[in-house]
């Protein structure tokens, strides 16, 4: 069996309240994603690895339909309570094929934060190819290569499996550490096409109530983000 890839009880309540205000994921990650998916208006969307329905709500307040999985029922709670019944949320392994889903049923996807927490990484890509319709868009990120290398140290080459503390708890998040070749090595090798990378920096709003944090990550990188297409056939 995989290594579990989900933040359950505790730790995925802990998790959903720190998503809501970390500059890193409320003013760095998530406005970047937000405009590398761009205009979303009548847009079916899945949202992998959808956490507390974070990026869920951003999408619907821009007019998508949005579907949201993931393995943890606990942050699944937190999506309900978060967007109530405007979207699907279905529990599931990303571990397992995205069976709920038929061949061509999404415009678009996003997956925030969740790829180096998964083992089974190419058939989740070949899933997720799979349920994109011909020309649909895919927008990935993850922690920086840089910024994970800084912090644990050794070969920026490594591959290791290591644990993060998640900070002011008592819990840690699990994932693999890979470098920017892996990472977009993996995604054109599912067959998708780059139309886009950005190193994402905090938005101007973080200055007005952490001026540290803003001035901190402008200069320190933290995530890779990107936008790839399905080709037509």
């Amino acid at each position: 069996m995989p290594p579990e890839t989900a933040y359950h009880g505790a730790l995925g309540d802990r998790f959903a309240e720190h998503a809501t205000s970390s500059p890193y994921n409320a003013y760095v990650d998530r406005p970047a994603m937000l405009a590398l998916a761009g205009d979303v208006a009548g847009a079916k969307v899945l949202d992998v690895g959808c956490g507390a329905g974070h990026y869920a709500a951003e999408l619907l307040a821009r007019g998508a339909e949005v579907v949201g999985v993931d393995g943890s029922e606990a942050v699944l709670g937190h999506a309900r309570a978060r967007v109530g019944e405007r979207a699907e949320f279905r529990l599931h392994d990303l571990e397992e094929p995205l069976g709920f889903a038929a061949d061509a049923s999404f415009d678009g996807a996003v997956c925030a934060l969740v790829y180096p927490h998964v083992t089974r990484r190419a058939q989740l890509l070949g899933e997720l190819r799979r349920v994109l319709r011909p020309e649909g868009w895919l927008v990935v990120s993850t922690g920086h290569p840089t910024a994970d290398w800084q912090h644990f140290g050794g070969s920026y080459h490594a591959d290791d499996w290591v644990e993060l503390p998640l900070a002011d708890t008592p819990f840690s998040i699990h994932f693999q550490r890979m470098t920017v070749e892996t990472f977009l090595g993996e995604l054109l090798a599912a067959g998708f096409v780059l139309e886009r990378i950005v190193e994402p920096r905090p938005v101007a709003a973080l200055r007005e109530i952490d001026e540290a944090a803003y001035d901190k990550l402008n200069t320190r990188p933290s995530f890779l983000a990107v936008r790839l297409v399905r080709p037509r056939p």
